[in-house]
């Protein structure tokens, strides 16, 4: 049993009102119902550092399917994590019961999920002999949670019954000295899950801490395990560091540490001073706005990574080569067309029934805010926007391929008895 630090509202800078007010009628209802709640993670750790969240997450006594009892508009996802989102709208609240620290093969499941929930496409199938935790559903304390969790930074809650922050890693220190530092053995911890190493090299770069020597050490022992982490979770990683405001900084020092070598050999041998300049471009575009915005799409991301070191496939039925991040055809498809309309928005002299039918294709949108990160024309940027200005509403696309419906199986009726 180990004593936290509680600092009371009197003497900490956390304030309901940076608060989303979504999650805050979370932490209030679970609490009315006489359940612990506590804002977790990165959201406390953020404001305490004057940055705005990107999430508000949830840590709650109350099991999944008691929070679902509580929220009509809740659904449990997940198998190996369970966790009950909240849905206000588009924005999801996520709140995720107390778990304690499991060893691989100890791993419970008190609260099973039923067969209608849906499952999480990401989770990790880790292989035979793994000691990759496959299953964490043991529910535990607050206590327990805060010990099971990745970084120091990242496992302060903050207590809505008492408006007080509590650490029971010495987080507030490490925040206090800018420092990244793992909850007990590095090594341990990335063994248990690989996409951590990464994690550490991200939120090192975003919040702008240095990583401690044991981190260091652990990565450079352990950054081959990175290739068991489950593809489409380390694309989706992948996408959260281009979207996050520090792509350049953070792909640099995975080069630096060998781990984008193990991700992507084709980015780590194609490192050059042209992916740089784009991912700088990239991250000022980022800066301008509090949280990652809806014209940051997948396909822009890409381009911005593979374009300029010449990774983009010219044929349209070429595979675009990233290790083995399962990167959809139609998002390279999409990305193709965003570069191919690029000379055709430069031209000044275009005339105006083609810069109509410009505006009709699908990706034309995220062809304009790749003009506006990468494109170097503010002449001409601005010209399209006072176009479209006065067009008036837009139809719809026309380009747009319609979804082919998949055809159903026809059941085989069961054998009658003879």
């Amino acid at each position: 049993m180990v004593d936290p630090i509680v600092v009371p509202r009197s003497e900490h800078s956390l304030s309901r009102s940076h608060i989303d007010p979504d999650a805050l009628k979370v932490l209030y209802r679970l609490h009315k119902f006489d359940h612990i709640a506590y804002m977790v993670g990165g959201s406390v750790r953020d404001l305490l550092i004057g940055r705005r969240p990107k999430d508000f997450d949830i840590g709650t006594s109350a099991h999944p399917n008691q929070v679902k009892r509580l929220f009509r508009n809740c659904w449990i996802i997940g198998r190996r994590f369970r966790l009950a989102h909240v849905k206000f709208g588009p924005k999801t609240i996520e709140v995720a019961t107390f778990r304690k620290l499991v060893t691989p093969g100890s791993e419970g499941d008190p609260d099973p999920a039923q067969p209608s929930e849906p499952q999480d496409k990401h989770e990790p199938r880790p292989r035979p002999g793994s000691r990759a935790i496959q299953r964490d559903n043991t529910f535990g304390t607050p206590e327990e949670d805060a010990f099971r969790r990745d970084f120091t930074v990242n496992a302060l809650f903050y207590d809505i019954a008492t408006f007080s922050i509590i650490d029971y890693v010495g987080g507030l220190k490490d925040l206090e000295a800018g420092l990244i530092r793992c909850i007990g053995d590095p090594g341990e911890r990335f063994l248990e899950d690989p996409v951590r190493m990464l994690r550490a090299v991200a939120l090192a770069a975003r919040l702008d801490f240095k990583i401690e020597r044991p981190i260091v050490d652990a990565i450079a022992k352990h950054r081959a395990e990175i290739r068991q982490a489950a593809p489409p979770r380390m694309l989706e990683e992948l996408y959260k560091i281009l979207r996050g405001g520090s792509a350049e900084r953070t792909l640099r020092d995975l080069g630096d540490a060998r781990l984008l070598a193990q991700i992507s050999p084709e980015l780590h041998r194609h490192r050059s001073d042209a992916m740089w300049r784009s991912l700088r471009a990239l991250d000022a575009y980022r800066a301008r706005f509090d949280s990652a915005p809806a014209t940051l799409t997948n396909p822009i991301l890409l381009g911005s990574l593979v374009v300029p070191i010449g990774l983009l496939p010219g044929r349209h039925d070429d595979p675009l080569k990233l290790g083995a991040l399962p990167v959809a055809r139609g998002q390279v498809e999409s990305l193709r067309q965003i570069v191919s309309l690029q000379d055709r928005l430069l031209d000044p002299e275009l005339p105006e029934r083609a810069k109509r039918g410009l505006t009709h294709r699908s990706v034309f949108d995220e062809a304009l805010t790749w003009l506006e990160i990468h494109g170097g024309a503010p002449v001409a940027l601005e010209r399209w926007r006072d176009f479209v200005a006065h067009m008036g509403e837009r139809p719809a696309p026309t380009d747009r391929r319609p979804r082919r419906r998949r055809r159903r199986r026809r059941r085989k009726p069961p054998a009658s008895d003879a």
